[in-house]
């Protein structure tokens, strides 16, 4: 069976609950990391353009390990531990663009206090908006 016809379901809201809480601790160890990096070599950045410059630092380093984990196996570490992956519609991996777009919208809809994932609880295949609107899905992985 190839690629194409990879069987695939939506996980249910909670396994993609419960997939966004482990991410979530995820990008605090990774926040934490990075951090400690832009520290060591910046200096002091609680205040000024530095703060600013080490926020870009943090939201570029956390979208490089989402971007690459996307690009590479579909899947974050979180998303291995439950057994989700990342398709576009036609079971691919995500090809550059749509994966730097996703993580954009993925951002805003964060900001926009996280309306975008909770889409998913009344989108008929359970899917976030920014998945909606780039046709990408998070699907379970079949044994």
């Amino acid at each position: 069976m190839n690629n194409n016809e990879l069987k695939t379901t939506a996980p249910g809201l909670f396994k993609l609950g419960a997939c966004l809480v482990y991410e979530s601790l995820t990008v605090i160890a990774l926040s934490f990391v990075l951090t400690g990096v832009f520290l060591w070599l910046a200096g002091d950045a609680s205040h000024g353009a530095k703060r600013l410059v080490m926020q870009l630092f943090l939201w570029l380093g956390i979208g490089a390990y989402f971007i690459r984990c996307w690009l590479k196996s579909g899947q974050t570490l979180a998303m291995q531990a439950w057994r989700l992956q990342l398709l576009d519609n036609n079971n691919q991996a995500l090809d550059v663009k749509v994966a730097v777009v996703r993580y954009i919208l993925a951002t805003l809809s964060l900001m926009l206090l996280g309306l975008g994932f909770l889409w998913a609880i009344v989108d008929r295949d359970r899917l976030f908006l920014h998945d909606r609107l780039l046709k990408t899905k998070i699907v379970m992985r079949q044994q």
